[in-house]
């Protein structure tokens, strides 16, 4: 078995800090409220961007950690796109399995905003897509685009129920002091009247680029929050390959084998923290995850059912959208904010300690997903 041990993560947010401070922080934290050291742990599973400097001009990022913390110790690197911090606790949980690993510190660092527009864009955001897509300029926003309008015309859904999902998401985030729009008041107006970036998408149906560090210790000695599911898969490259654009495969299969392992369902889910990178995501997010039928989503969004007072509270934390998408470290802070909730730690935005949470991690237009699934011990 394997247990949440500690959690960390820095704010996400535009700080000038160098991207080995960010990582100190997060670890730090993670490694206070674990109660050990540097010493305790027995290996660290990493994600980052490696072809991104992080504003140190360094990419041996694993090295790098061992100076950082002067520790000799098995180090891998796990780039997986925007799914890296999934699939570094994916890979974290296989190799405690298979050896003796008592405490593996699992951290995600990226710094996007030092870097220029340019350079994000072609070697960072579309480095995930194929060739051909980026000379025709078929940026994230585009694809998702389409994406968006498939939905639209299959399920009936309107920009008015994306805006639901932006709105919901900056309400929770106003809430969370590690969010990138905290304590910042976003009208459902100002959401419906934003910029259009790409049709139906507008400004406020697209998460924010920021810097930002997670960390999370996994430990085999019992704790409050253990790892009961743990699912990953990987897609076609691009959407244009698949059956239909408007679910995605890599979740529902993922999602599949996460529930098969903790012996739950998806009516057994108290919270979920999903990948909203734009808004339509999360809504294909429910029907890909099973909390509702496809076509369905916008009715769970009208209805309020993922509101922080529903049913099934959906990214307490403020989501990618509003919390602040640093890619690596995205996938750690969902596990941060399903682990604050289930200790009663979430402050201003706290549930009623859910018994189950999930977190589901996307990189690419679902090219790759990770479903985990958290049993709260208290």
């Amino acid at each position: 078995m394997s247990f949440i041990k500690g959690v960390g993560m820095t704010k996400f947010g535009i700080q000038e800090d160098a991207s080995t401070h960010l990582v100190y922080e997060a670890t730090l934290d993670a490694l206070n409220d674990a109660e050990l050291s540097m010493n305790d742990v027995d290996a660290i599973v990493l994600s980052n961007h490696d072809f991104l400097s992080n504003g140190e001009r360094q990419r041996h990022s694993a090295s790098q950690m061992s100076s950082l913390f002067q520790k000799k110790l098995p180090i891998i690197t796990v780039p997986a796109a925007c799914a890296g911090g999934g699939t570094a606790l994916w890979t974290a949980l296989r190799i405690q399995k298979s050896g003796n690993y008592e405490n593996i510190l699992v951290i995600g660092f990226d710094k996007l905003v030092a870097t220029t527009g340019k350079k994000v864009t072609d070697e960072i955001l579309m480095a995930a897509e194929r060739i051909y897509e980026q000379a025709e300029g078929l940026n994230f926003p585009a694809q998702n685009a389409l994406v968006a309008q498939q939905y639209m015309m299959k399920h009936g859904a309107t920009t008015d129920d994306f805006a639901l999902v932006a709105y919901k998401n900056h309400k929770n985030a106003f809430l969370n002091p590690k969010a990138r729009f905290y304590k910042k008041n976003v009208s459902l107006e100002e959401i419906k009247n934003s910029p259009v970036v790409a049709s139906p998408l507008r400004i406020f149906d697209c998460s924010i680029s920021c810097n930002g560090a997670a960390a999370l210790v996994l430990s085999k000695a019992e704790s409050d929050v253990e790892v009961v599911g743990s699912g990953e898969e990987n897609d076609y490259l691009s959407p244009f390959e698949r059956e239909d654009m408007t679910s995605l495969e890599a979740t529902r299969l993922a999602a599949e084998e996460a529930y098969k392992q903790a012996g739950v369902g998806p009516e057994d889910i108290g919270m979920a923290e999903v990948h909203d990178a734009f808004t339509p995501l999360e809504m294909i997010s429910y029907e890909d995850l099973g909390f509702c039928k496809k076509g369905e989503g916008k009715e769970m969004i009208r209805k309020g059912i993922t509101n922080i007072d529903g049913k099934l509270p959906v990214n307490t934390s403020g989501g990618l959208k509003a919390k602040g998408h640093p890619i690596s470290p995205t996938g750690i802070s969902q596990v941060y904010e399903i682990v604050k909730q289930m200790r009663n730690e979430a402050g201003d935005r706290q549930l009623k300690k859910p018994k189950y949470g999930l977190a589901h991690n996307i990189g690419g237009v679902g090219s790759v997903a990770t479903v985990h699934i958290f049993k709260n011990l208290n």
